[in-house]
């Protein structure tokens, strides 16, 4: 790791070891909010293709795509993605190329990850392919694989899936125990600074996360988590960058998350401990028992006060008959709640399997009605049906209301996404789309402006996407002041 470490002192970063969590990165200079602490291109990637969508194994586009004709798995854009592709495909084509029709729809997006893995590792050590301090199989090797805490099930699967790659790979001394801890690895470590979730904003103002593709990160993978972390992971196309969200001081750890923060501790160490294998020691989570914690997370997912006109939020009884509103004091009762909570999982999985958007409506504001009489106002369950009711909206062209339910959500997600979050930045972006569409061109020019604040940390201003929401800003005020104008002349 000598060849790392001298290529991230320039960055300002340094490796370190801690008992407790293996390698870390430290910040050897002083970060600020929106500098990029470190970014990488993928040591390999694939697109996250399915039946019903491909995309090209180059850019991750959707637009002209031509399928490989040896092949017949991966798909291109066009020549220029083909020939950046093509030293590490022309191995891989001719393995898939050997493969029957059968044999070839097992080879998932994770196969496929695996096997360029051991490709690419075989065109560096035939200097094929550059070899550098952060683009190296090593990187790989150094990541800890937790074989022994994973389950006799999982470690089963992960036995199967090293026994497809090796039939594919038809490689001398393939080591399918070594195959079967990269899959480990993947899932323990790697994907977590990898998995590029990108948000992609549609043409009139709705906004959804989605899994474009999985790709290896490992030099950013060393990243450790924090539920309040200092700075946060964008992917801008393949490139992953970690920009700054927080003042970072000299000899401090760089941490991102690794998972959704707007849960309560129990959730959130539930999560960590059944995906990454290990309890997170974070100074939120240190909190957990405390009074403080206690509340964040009766209100996050807990009940509400009976009483209207009262914000307090419950705890169980000891001896668990009901709930005590830790406000008021009354006393709500567990039957009345155990029922409504019945009605609404029923109305959930009707609404979830329907294929008609206005039945789907219709289902959701049901639930959106009964959740609102048993959770907290801020209730994570509750914005997610919002959310929900968004995204249906959107589609449906309501934009008014889809407006009311997107400025809904607006003081949830500033109470569980403090300081510079990027979802609370793209959700001021939709929001601030829906009201500019709508003819409320100050309200816009309010929520662009909040969008911008924060974005600018999380995104710098150079990509495609902050430079579309920096001008539609500037056209926001432009429009303002011939408004203005306009009223002044009449």
């Amino acid at each position: 790791m000598e060849e790392l470490q001298a290529s991230l002192q320039p960055r300002g970063l340094t490796l370190s070891t801690f008992h407790d969590k293996g390698r870390s990165l430290l910040a050897a200079r002083d970060f600020y909010p929106g500098e990029v602490i470190i970014s990488q291109e993928p040591y390999l990637c694939v697109p996250n293709n399915s039946l019903t969508e491909s995309r090209c194994d180059g850019c991750f586009s959707k637009s002209n795509l031509k399928k490989c004709s040896a092949c017949h798995v991966v798909w291109y854009c066009g020549s220029s993605c083909q020939k950046l592709e093509w030293k590490l495909h022309r191995l891989e084509c001719q393995l898939l190329a050997k493969l029957d029709k059968e044999r070839r729809k097992s080879v998932t997006p994770t196969i496929r990850m695996m096997v360029k893995l051991y490709l690419r590792r075989k065109l560096q050590n035939g200097n094929v392919i550059p070899v550098t301090a952060m683009d190296n199989y090593n990187l790989v090797e150094a990541l800890v694989s937790h074989m022994s805490d994973i389950d006799e099930k999982q470690l089963l699967l992960y036995a199967q899936m090293a026994n497809l790659v090796n039939l594919i790979l038809q490689l001398p001394n393939n080591d399918i125990k070594e195959i079967a801890e990269n899959f480990s690895k993947e899932e323990c470590k790697l994907l977590l600074g990898t998995y590029g979730l990108l948000k992609t904003l549609c043409r009139k103002g709705s906004s959804e996360l989605r899994p474009l593709g999985t790709g290896l990160y490992p030099v950013i993978s060393i990243i450790n988590h924090s539920c309040l972390p200092n700075a946060v992971l964008i992917f801008e196309g393949r490139l992953a960058v970690v920009r700054a969200v927080q003042h970072i001081p000299k000899d401090s750890e760089v941490s991102i998350s690794y998972v959704e923060t707007a849960a309560s501790t129990i959730t959130r160490q539930k999560t960590l401990k059944e995906q990454y294998l290990f309890t997170c020691t974070c100074v939120r989570c240190n909190k957990l028992g405390q009074y403080g914690d206690i509340q964040e997370s009766a209100i996050l997912e807990g009940y509400r006060c009976r009483d209207n006109g009262c914000s307090g939020f419950l705890l169980r009884e000891s001896d668990e008959k009901g709930f005590v509103c830790q406000q008021c004091g009354l006393i709500r009762n567990k039957e009345e709640i155990r029922k409504i909570a019945s009605d609404i999982k029923a109305l959930s999985d009707k609404a979830s399997s329907s294929g008609n958007l206005q039945e789907a409506i219709v289902l959701y504001k049901n639930i959106e009605k009964l959740q609102k009489e048993v959770y907290h106002p801020f209730s994570i369950i509750l914005l997610r049906t919002w959310e929900k009711l968004l995204e249906i909206l959107m589609q449906l062209e309501e934009w008014k209301e889809a407006l009311t339910i997107c400025r809904l959500t607006i003081p949830v997600y500033e109470r569980f996404y403090p300081g510079f979050h990027p979802l609370l930045g793209l959700q001021y972006y939709s929001c601030g789309k829906l009201e500019w569409l709508l003819g409320e061109t100050d309200d816009a020019i309010k929520s662009f402006t909040k969008a911008v604040d924060i974005l600018r940390i999380t995104h710098g201003t150079s990509t495609p996407f902050m430079k579309e929401l920096l001008m539609k800003l500037e056209e926001a005020r432009a429009e303002a002041l011939f408004k203005l104008s306009s009223r002044e002349d009449s």
